[in-house]
């Protein structure tokens, strides 16, 4: 597991989330601790290294 911190997308403040390293491409939605919003996470992984993040909110 990976932790990665990051800003909240609805409340902007900074959370820190697992990550699940071993696959390489996923989307999934979890709730902000702080807040409660759900937010998309987009993690990309490369030999279990993050390359790429994104943290979206669900009312665009």
């Amino acid at each position: 597991m990976y932790e990665h911190f990051f800003q909240c997308p609805y409340c902007w403040e900074e959370i820190s989330m697992l990550l699940d390293s071993s696959v390489s491409k996923q989307i999934y939605v979890e709730d902000c601790e702080v807040c409660c919003n759900p937010i998309e996470l987009i993690p990309e992984f490369s030999e279990n290294e993050l390359i790429s993040f994104q943290a979206n909110d669900l009312e665009q």
